[in-house]
């Protein structure tokens, strides 16, 4: 978190980056800089912080920054580890991110392009105690990816749309946490093996993947669920099974985050089981939903209608 005698710069740099879209003057201006906004990881309070960037090759972002006057990392960075899904403003533009820190090479190289004196970038005070990282941010929440109906016009079409992403994240996370496994068996010759704990990319997918779905199981237990039996009550049996399946995921999810809560996990094999456990469960779930739930809701309109009268004026 800025310091004291840099927070209301940093306020000041935010309220002019909105109003003259992504662009500030002073000693800043003509720097790249972006607006991250991360999650404080026990109050759940939103804190935006104003960051020097670099455009990767692949079209990823990636901020940098360090410990202002101290050997500890800022509060951005501790609040991404615990949400690693942050908010993003550069520009005109406003998105979600995962942001995976990068403790490579390939990190070590973006420092050397660094702006010293841009928001964020090596420290803020003369003579600090520098302990450098960086952050690649990548979309969250992709445009277009396989599979995606191609427009959302029944909260069937959306529901299809979230099980889809979820499917998808969860074949991302399978996938690097098993090509992690293959390069360690494959790995012969001189230089080191890749680390037996898996990576902090993984880790970071897997934890906003989970925290995803925690989101989506709650909205439907609460507010889907109930409304559509009202309408459905000979489908209590079919919401019971879906809400037991709910807890079963849950369950798992609750052991792979003990298995997250370091920054590195600690124990890769049963992290690896956990994960096809819940990969497991959670297809069968949503294959279940997709059978039973999605077609009842091929008539509601996505977005809901606003309520009659809405915008009307007071007669």
């Amino acid at each position: 978190m800025p310091t004291p005698s840099n927070e209301a710069l940093d306020v000041t740099v935010i309220e002019e980056f909105r109003a003259r879209e992504g662009k500030v003057g002073g000693p800043f201006e003509g720097r790249d800089l972006l607006l991250l906004t991360t999650t404080a990881p026990v109050s759940g309070i939103p804190r935006t912080t104003v960051l020097g960037y670099v455009r990767r090759p692949s079209g990823s972002l990636a901020v940098i920054g360090s410990g202002p006057g101290t050997p500890n990392h800022p509060g951005w960075y501790h609040d991404l580890l615990a949400h690693p899904v942050v908010g993003v403003e550069i520009g005109t533009q406003n998105y979600q991110a995962l942001a995976v820190p990068d403790q490579g090479p390939h990190g070590r190289e973006l420092l050397d392009h660094a702006v010293p004196d841009a928001p964020g970038a090596d420290g803020h005070a003369a003579g600090a105690v520098r302990v450098p990282l960086v952050v690649v941010l990548e979309r969250a929440d992709p445009e277009v990816w396989e599979g995606r109906p191609r427009e959302i016009r029944t909260l069937a079409d959306k529901m299809t749309e979230v099980h889809t992403w979820l499917r998808g994240q969860l074949r991302q996370v399978k996938a690097e946490t098993d090509a992690h496994f293959a390069a360690r068996a494959a790995h012969q010759g001189p230089g080191q093996p890749p680390a037996p704990g898996l990576g902090l990319q993984i880790r970071q997918r897997c934890l906003a993947f989970c925290q995803a779905l925690e989101f989506h199981h709650t909205s439907e237990d609460d507010h889907l669920f109930p409304g559509i039996v009202r309408y459905h009550p000979d489908l209590g049996d079919v919401f019971d099974r879906l809400r037991d399946e709910h807890r079963t995921v849950a369950r798992i999810q609750g052991e792979l985050a003990a298995l997250l809560a370091g920054i590195g996990i600690a124990d890769p094999e049963r992290f690896r089981k956990e994960l096809d456990t819940m990969s497991a469960e959670l297809s069968a779930h949503l294959d279940y939903e997709d059978e039973t739930i999605v077609p009842l809701l091929a008539d509601v309109p996505w977005p809901p209608a606003p309520p009659a009268g809405a915008g009307e004026g007071a007669e």
